[in-house]
């Protein structure tokens, strides 16, 4: 019995602004709740930028009730995805600040701990039914008393995500917009378009993938998909089990931290459409003409420079690579060469740019590449950091040869220019 009062008395705290005003908090459970089981209980929590410190829970019914609501800006809901722990996402005090500084909106985090909070995950999935069905009900209502739901934005991570669409799906498409963040992939795997979230829920989606081979979802589900590194595995992530709870959720939350920088604008994280991530490494996938005169999608907030030509494609796939920590942006060369030498080569490529004493290095490692006479190469070097000026650059081919003769690879020119700062275009050499 006194577990139980500790964890109601948590469940219930309340936390005080700088006025002395009460405020609402997200719902913070423990390791209790989810080994008994949680039963759903929907909470929505707003936010404006006259409270981003404070929360005030809405009524589901009575919107006049809540004066800081407006029916006149523009909502964004904030979904989170299965709790296995029952503590607060460690993002929604930076996601709510972050949407704030956007626009003037309602910002209204949509808490159902009580529900996702269950150590069995088909537990939690049964639940994204019934609170879409509570968050149908509340848009709903918020249409019936003026607010346009082309204003409304559903940002949807991991099992929010396909909450979100059931969301859209029930209000016909005409909600203006679900961003999913890596979209959860148990139990959706072999999931229908009506059992999972897909373009039809929303007049635009967009989506970001980062652990497709694990928690998320694999394949293409809004009229836009980000592949981060293709999807799957993140650099910076630990590679084996040993590093504990990380190994487990850093790919999976990587989709989360991804779309907080570039909300925060201190990365852009430009996308190129192109048909797998391989064919993006080869340097197949480097121009945007489709989007014209707009530039290649950029992850975020606005994407209003492409939303009409994605809206007309239907389904578009662009593929990007990041650094493992923040800002996450690699520098992005296109190499064009033109090999010289008598007899074909194979090799992996690598290639430093020097300022002073800083020195970064691109390795284009993800598969031999064939060098053979009078015959024109284009590759992607992608770099860590952006050295601003540049006073060499050096490239080695690695042919793997250890013990035989060292084989040298003859140019007859060497271009590289930078994929966003074109303007910033180095000619190295021309016999």
């Amino acid at each position: 019995m006194m577990i139980l009062a500790v964890c109601l008395k948590l469940l219930f705290c309340q936390q005080e602004s700088e006025t002395g005003e009460s405020c609402d908090n997200f719902t913070d459970l423990d390791l209790t709740h989810c080994f008994v089981g949680t039963s759903l209980y929907v909470r929505l929590l707003l936010y404006t930028r006259s409270n981003l410190d404070c929360g005030r829970e809405l009524n589901h019914h009575h919107l006049s009730s809540q004066p800081l609501f407006s029916l006149s800006r523009p909502t964004a809901f904030v979904i989170h995805g299965y709790r296995p722990t029952g503590a607060p996402p460690i993002w929604i005090n930076h996601i709510v600040h972050l949407l704030a500084e956007q626009e003037d909106m309602n910002i209204i985090v949509v808490d159902w701990n009580k529900g996702a909070a269950n150590l069995n995950y088909f537990t939690a999935v049964t639940y994204t039914r019934e609170a879409a069905l509570n968050l149908t009900g509340f848009i709903m209502m918020m249409e019936a008393e003026g607010a346009s739901l082309s204003s409304v934005h559903l940002i949807g991570v991991s099992l929010g995500a396909h909450l979100a669409g059931f969301v859209g799906a029930n209000l016909k498409g005409k909600i203006g917009r679900i961003t999913g963040l890596d979209p959860a992939g148990p139990m959706f795997t072999r999931a229908t378009p009506e059992e999972r979230l897909d373009p039809s829920d929303a007049m635009f989606v967009d989506v970001l993938h980062t652990d497709m081979n694990s928690f998320g979802l694999r394949g293409a589900h809004g009229h836009i998909d980000f592949y981060a590194n293709g999807g799957a595995d993140q650099p910076g992530c630990p590679k084996t089990i040993f590093s504990g709870k990380s190994y487990f959720v850093c790919d999976h939350q990587r989709s989360v931290f991804l779309f907080l920088c570039a909300l925060n604008r201190t990365c852009t994280l430009t996308g190129y459409p192109c048909s797998s991530y391989s064919d993006f490494l080869d340097a197949r996938c480097l121009q945007c003409e489709t989007f014209k005169p707009a530039s290649c999608p950029v992850l975020g907030y606005d994407v209003s420079p492409w939303r009409e030509t994605l809206q007309q494609l239907g389904q578009t796939k662009v593929f990007f690579s990041t650094t493992g920590a923040l800002p996450y942006k690699k520098l992005m060369y296109r190499v064009d060469m033109v090999t010289w030498n008598q007899y074909l080569r194979w090799g992996v490529v690598y290639i430093r740019l020097h300022s002073g004493r800083n020195v970064t290095e691109a390795r284009i490692d993800h598969k031999l590449l064939r060098f053979e006479q009078y015959t024109s190469t284009r590759l992607l070097a992608q770099f860590d950091e952006d050295l601003q000026h540049i006073q060499k650059i050096s490239l080695r081919i690695n042919t793997g040869n250890v013990i035989g003769p060292r084989y040298k690879i003859r140019l007859l020119r060497i271009r590289f220019t930078p994929l966003e700062l074109p303007e910033r275009s180095y000619k190295l050499c021309e016999y």
